[in-house]
């Protein structure tokens, strides 16, 4: 005589165990899942790849203010929508090799008279203060800004190829505006701009 307990058992067994066209649902749920997050995924690369870029510091020309082997992100948004200021940091094309990327500061804009002499830098005739800068300019410069260009030094001032060596940077080949320092992560910081000196116009 059968026990009532065991085929109850046995028929609740039978009931749990997965059918074979049930295991080909659950597969296909997942693989439809692993799609969509791979999409997900690519979209949001695409969409942070378009208004931001990443880049490293490579040598000391904008000393103190970053330093080689940082990695700085990069609005690049931020001149589709506005235009450059005085004292953004900004990444660029260097004019001479375009596959480079240049991270300068705008010094002058299209059409200023930038002139660099006794360790100063005048802008339209006005002395720039200037508290980020490495050391004191050691040359000296004048030159009037062409327009739908921009004059860029880096703050290490007599250790940086910038525009006091082979000129203005075409607005075209800037890339973005420089806004923080993410790593190393001790360093981590929003990039300070300086607003431009009264007088400027």
């Amino acid at each position: 005589m059968l026990d009532p307990e065991a085929v109850d058992n046995s028929s609740d067994s039978q009931l749990s165990a997965p059918q074979p066209q049930e295991r080909r649902s659950n597969l296909k749920r997942a693989l439809i899942d692993i799609v969509e997050t791979i999409v997900i995924a690519l979209l949001l690369f695409l969409v942070i790849n378009t208004i931001s870029a990443r880049i490293r510091v490579d040598g000391r020309s904008m000393e103190p203010t970053l330093k080689s082997g940082q990695f700085v992100l990069v609005n690049k948004l931020a001149y589709k929508i506005g235009s450059p200021q005085y004292g953004d940091i900004i990444v660029f094309h260097y004019p001479r090799n375009p596959d480079q990327e240049y991270i300068k500061r705008v010094i002058g804009l299209p059409g200023d008279l930038v002139e660099i002499k006794a360790g100063q830098v005048f802008v339209n005739d006005q002395l720039i203060d200037e508290p980020y800068i490495l050391n004191e300019p050691t040359y000296q410069d004048r030159v009037r800004v062409p327009v739908n260009a921009l004059f860029v030094l880096g703050d290490n001032r007599n250790n940086s190829s910038d525009s006091h060596t082979w000129g203005a940077v075409p607005l075209e080949s800037v890339v973005g505006k420089a806004i923080l320092i993410y790593w190393p992560p001790q360093d981590w910081g929003i990039l300070q701009h300086q607003l431009r000196p009264d007088g400027l116009s």
